[in-house]
Parts: structure tokens; C-alpha cells; sequence
């Protein structure tokens, strides 16, 4: 094989002379080709011998399309993960506003401590569950009236028409609630829609007995109760306050019910007790040295889960994870492969330093480096591009003909500064250079407007060869994503604790393009 994709460059030049082979090549060493990786399917049959499963809510009520699809993935995944290790604790790195560790502890009832390292995603998680909350109480307000004023109807009783209605009230409430999922535009500023399932519909009952009116109100509650359970999943486990069996009204219920009713609280307020605030947000910058302990006071087995950890942070999760005896199971989904540290990049001698890459000793042995370049090419989607989300040539353009006139006109060759998302917020090209040169704390007042339009105009025809060497780079990406990945699946394979690790692709490429996850179980012992 190797014989086959050596023409691709040219013996003398090295200048790629065959494009067509250069793509088979890239394919060819892709991870969907080498069948490294282990089907999801497959893992989740392994893994469901020990599974409860849970009711299928979907997530997309209060995040993105994105964000949804990869929670609803990861979080059955770390559930059956969970149950298979027979623990209940999980600690999500890198947790950022919470979606992921808010769902694991409503949806599996799983006790999740969410680690992050900025303070703003902390509180912001905090304010988050505090508006949910008002939310609640308000929609809690609303029902409780409603079910009081259906329940004090002393009318005829009709058991057949009942019947019927009852059905009628159950398509509707679906209805209700298939219309809530698709208001993701509202959800996104994470709030739960304000009408919720609040408009039930009317509908009459008629009873003719005490006994009846009671057996009335248990349906009715009943009904209300399953209306309620897609907000009741996607809430904070704190979020929920039930209503005090004192706003009833106890002079119409029979002395069974009463007892009923307090028992119910009992249970209730017992359970709130031992199972309130299952998901805690923290503040903690995560590092391989990291005690775990130290942040978490009643660490206990766990599972160690991480949704897009950046850089560093997801070799780091695998490091601690290898470390620590509590941590029973890994479930890593990396990201930013351009913001990981490289042991031989700068040829920095640094004994102490812990590196984001290489990890395994195989590539530590032979010195390997890909380089800032590379990295920032695996962080590009093919996936996206192949369906026709292009990649932004003008803004790509733009930064390059900036690199230009940096180097020429200031000298500067390497900074640690980053023009960030400048494009986005310029008028013009002219604009765009005046923002960056400010970032990067360079004086823009001895460049006229001429001259930066002079460097825009010597380069604008070379636009095209810019977006061909992109889609190089894009074609290219998914092999050197492949050499970080088994580099972090080698580390794992080194450990002598692990019971069995794997690569296991969880999402949709084109939705989430940074799709692979690494997984490893300990054995029993550890």
C-alpha cells in the first residue's frame, strides 16, 4: 500500500502531483477505514446486561439541535456505563454551562459533579437552574389551580363518555408536547417556553358521590403529572419543589385519601432529602495532577466523562482516570487538537512538564511531532464540507493577507496574541486589519488605508489557490485526527489496570464533528 501512494508526491520536487491518489490515501488511513473502532451498537449490547433504562425524553427542549444530539448520545452511553459498573457517581470535566451533567442527573438519576475550569460557566449554571426554577414554581402555581377548580365540579357521571374524554385529553397532551419540542429557537436562551403545557384544554366530568369527586382528583393528577414529565426530566434536580398537601383542600377528601396524601409527603420530603442537588456545578482547573478528593469531599467510584474537553484536558482526563483507583470508567470526547501541548515541538527540554502530546510511549520513543499546522487542519470537518457547508474562503483569505502585512510591515514572526473572531465584526477588509492590528497591540496609524488595500488587491487573485490548499488541508484532517486518537487509545492500551478500552465514533459527523469518544473500563479489582 504504501508502494501504491508513493507517486502521490513527485521523488525530487516532493510537490504533490497526483490529487485524485492523495484523497484515496487520506481515506485509507482515515479511522472509518483502518476498523480500529468499536461499533456504539456493539458497546451498548455489552454494556445493557446491568441497564434499568430510563424514559425516553429527549433533550432538545432546552438546548440546541447540536448540543441535544450529543447529550442524548453520550448520556444513554454513560447511563449503561454507570449501571454496568454499578455505581452512581459521575464527574463530568470540562462541564461548561451543565447541559450534559444536568441531564445525566434528571434523565439516570445519577449523582454528577460538573467540573469547569471559568468561573462565568459556573454561575451562569447556577443562574441557569434559577430561572428554570422560577419557571416551575409559576407552572406548579397554575396547575395546582386548575385541578383545584376541575376537582370542586360536582357533576353527573357519564363512565363511557369519561372514557372517551380521557383519551381525548391524553392525544392532546401529546400533541402538547411534540409541539414544545420543536421551539428550540425560544429553548436555547435556556428557558423553558412560559405557556409550557399550561393550556390543557377543557373538558367535562360529571360525579355524583363523594367517592367519586375522589376518584376524580387521583386521575386528574394523575393526567397532570404525565403533562409535566418532559419539562420534570430536563430540570435541575433542585429545580423541583413539590406542593405542600396543605394547598389542598382537605375537607373535601375522605379520611383515606388523607392518609394517602401524608404519606405521599413523607416519602416526598424523604427523598428530596437524600437525592436533591444531584447535580453539582464547581469551579477547579483540571491538570493531571489534579486530587480529585480535594475538590470532591465524598468522591467515591465514579465514572469520568468529558464532552468536548479542549487541548490538554482530555489527555489529562485519561491520565487521572489511569491514576486514580476511584475512577472506575472513562468516556472522553476530545476537541481543539490545535490548543494541545507537543513534548517535541520546540525541542524544549522539560523533564517535569506533562504534555498533551504524545501520550503513549511508542511515540514518545520516536520523538513524534505534528506541529500547530497540523493540528489546526484535524480540527476541520470533511464531513461538513462533503454535504456543502464550504469552508469560510473570505474570512481565511483575510487573515492570510493580514499574516502578509504583519510580517512585512511590523516584523513580527510569532506572538501569543489571537485576532479571535475579528471577521465577524468587520465592515471591510481595512476594518478587519485596523481590529486585528489592535489585538495583537500593534500601532495602526502608520498604515494607511491605501496601503492595506494595496496588499489586498496584490493578493485578491490568489483567493482560489487559497480555498484549494484549504480543501487539502480538509481532505487531510481526518488522518492526523486518527494519530491523536490512537495515540490517547495506546496510552490506555500501555495501563495494566484497564480491563478493556476502546474508540467508539457516538455522534453524527456532519452534526458534531469532533464525534469520537474514548471509553475504558477498569478491571473489578482496581
Amino acid at each position: 500500500d504504501d508502494d501504491i501512494f508513493s507517486s502521490v508526491f513527485c521523488e525530487n520536487s516532493e510537490k504533490l502531483i497526483d490529487v485524485h491518489l492523495f484523497a484515496l490515501a487520506a481515506k485509507y488511513y482515515s479511522l472509518s477505514s483502518l476498523g480500529v473502532c468499536t461499533p456504539l451498537e456493539d458497546v451498548l449490547e455489552a454494556l445493557k446486561e446491568n441497564s434499568q433504562g430510563a424514559t425516553g425524553i429527549k433533550p432538545d427542549e432546552f438546548m440546541n439541535n447540536k448540543k441535544s444530539h450529543e447529550v442524548q448520545v453520550m448520556s444513554e452511553l454513560v447511563d449503561n456505563i454507570a449501571n454496568y459498573c454499578g455505581i452512581k457517581q459521575v464527574i463530568d470535566i470540562g462541564s461548561g454551562k451543565g447541559y450534559l451533567s444536568s441531564f445525566l442527573s434528571m434523565q439516570y438519576n445519577l449523582k454528577v459533579y460538573g467540573i469547569d475550569s471559568s468561573n462565568s460557566n459556573t454561575n451562569g449554571a447556577h443562574e441557569r437552574n434559577r430561572k428554570l426554577k422560577k419557571h416551575w414554581r409559576a407552572y406548579q402555581s397554575r396547575g395546582t389551580a386548575y385541578l383545584k377548580t376541575q376537582s370542586l365540579e360536582k357533576t353527573n357521571y357519564r363512565p363511557v363518555e369519561s372514557e372517551m374524554k380521557c383519551k381525548t385529553i391524553n392525544e392532546e397532551l401529546l400533541n402538547n408536547a411534540k409541539s414544545l419540542q420543536s421551539r428550540d429557537q425560544v429553548i436555547m436562551q435556556d428557558l423553558i417556553p412560559s405557556r409550557g403545557f399550561t393550556e390543557m384544554g377543557t373538558f367535562e366530568t360529571r360525579t355524583e358521590t363523594q367517592a367519586d369527586l375522589v376518584t376524580q382528583t387521583k386521575s386528574h393528577e394523575g393526567k397532570l403529572s404525565e403533562e409535566v414529565l418532559a419539562i420534570l426530566n430536563v430540570l435541575p434536580a433542585d429545580a423541583v419543589e413539590v406542593c405542600s398537601s396543605s394547598h389542598c383542600n382537605w375537607r373535601e377528601l375522605c379520611e383515606e385519601e388523607k392518609v394517602q396524601r401524608k404519606m405521599t409527603s413523607l416519602k416526598t420530603k424523604a427523598t428530596k432529602s437524600s437525592e436533591s442537588n444531584l447535580y453539582f456545578p464547581l469551579t477547579s482547573c483540571i491538570t493531571a495532577e489534579t486530587e480529585l478528593s480535594d475538590i470532591i469531599t465524598d468522591l467515591e467510584d465514579c465514572v469520568m466523562v468529558g464532552l468536548h474537553t479542549c487541548g490538554d484536558l482530555a489527555a489529562n482526563t485519561l491520565r487521572i482516570f489511569a491514576a486514580k483507583p476511584e475512577i472506575k470508567a472513562v468516556c472522553s470526547v476530545g476537541c481543539c487538537y490545535h490548543l494541545l501541548t507537543e513534548q517535541f515541538e520546540n525541542q524544549e527540554e522539560c523533564c517535569d512538564k506533562v504534555w498533551g502530546f504524545p501520550m503513549c510511549q511508542y511515540l514518545k520513543d520516536k520523538g513524534w511531532c505534528c506541529g500547530r499546522n497540523a493540528r489546526m487542519s484535524a480540527c476541520l470537518a470533511l464531513e461538513r464540507v462533503a454535504v456543502g457547508q464550504m469552508l469560510p474562503t473570505e474570512s481565511l483569505f483575510y487573515r492570510a493577507v493580514l499574516q502578509v502585512i504583519i510580517e512585512e510591515m511590523y516584523g513580527v514572526t510569532k506572538s501569543d496574541r489571537h485576532v479571535g473572531k475579528t471577521f465577524s465584526k468587520s465592515s471591510s477588509f481595512v476594518d478587519y486589519v485596523r481590529r486585528s492590528l489592535k489585538k495583537l497591540e500593534l500601532d495602526d496609524s502608520k498604515l494607511p488605508d491605501s496601503c492595506i488595500m494595496d496588499y489586498y488587491e496584490k493578493y485578491k487573485h490568489r483567493m482560489n489557490e487559497l480555498e484549494a490548499f484549504n480543501m487539502l488541508k480538509v481532505v487531510l484532517a481526518p488522518c492526523i485526527e486518527v494519530l491523536i486518537l490512537l495515540d490517547r487509545l495506546c496510552y490506555l492500551k500501555e495501563q495494566e489496570n484497564i480491563a478493556w478500552s476502546g474508540l467508539v465514533k457516538l455522534f453524527d459527523p456532519v452534526k458534531s464533528p469532533r464525534c469520537y469518544a474514548v471509553i475504558a473500563l477498569k478491571e473489578e479489582s482496581c
